[in-house]
């Protein structure tokens, strides 16, 4: 890897190296805001790069969050995105979000979604935060925590 002095140039050698070592028919874009720095990889065959459920792409992301900001005290939130996966995987939560709160509001009784990562809990409770008829909790352990949809009982 090309020695870089900023997180940016950081993140970009390190995804360009995978999609070399890789051999896939990529490229490699690098932005960043005042909150994040993003990493996107289009091309052919970027499924590989996704894995089952997310599980590469988001060993990737921590992954490069430690190569971007090795050492560095000061850090933005690091993601990294493969053909538009994460835009798509975030559609399917709030679908499944809204279905558990129905489902939760429907039958009076908590509705717990599949394990998901934290990133993933924390677009569900934003996403049903302001619902006044149902609560978001969190149970298990990592791997396996997941996220509950439970409608609020009147006191």
């Amino acid at each position: 890897m090309a020695s870089a002095d900023a997180p940016t140039d950081r993140l970009r050698d390190l995804l360009e190296e995978i999609v070399e070592a890789l051999d896939l028919e990529a490229e490699v874009g690098v932005s960043e805001d005042a909150e994040t720095l993003t990493g996107v990889i289009d091309g052919e065959d970027v499924g590989l790069l996704i894995g089952r459920h997310g599980q590469t792409i988001d060993a990737l992301q921590h992954l490069a969050v430690r190569i971007a900001y090795r050492g560095d005290g000061d850090r933005k939130r690091v993601v990294v995105d493969a053909g538009g996966y994460r835009a798509r995987r975030e559609e399917a939560l709030l679908r499944q979000a809204d279905q558990a709160a129905s489902e939760a509001i429907q039958y009076g009784r908590a509705v717990p979604l599949d394990a998901m990562v934290a990133a993933e809990r924390r677009i569900v409770h934003e996403h049903l935060r302001d619902r006044h008829d149902i609560e978001t909790y969190s149970e298990g352990d990592e791997p396996d925590r997941r996220l509950v949809v439970a409608p609020v009982v009147a006191a």
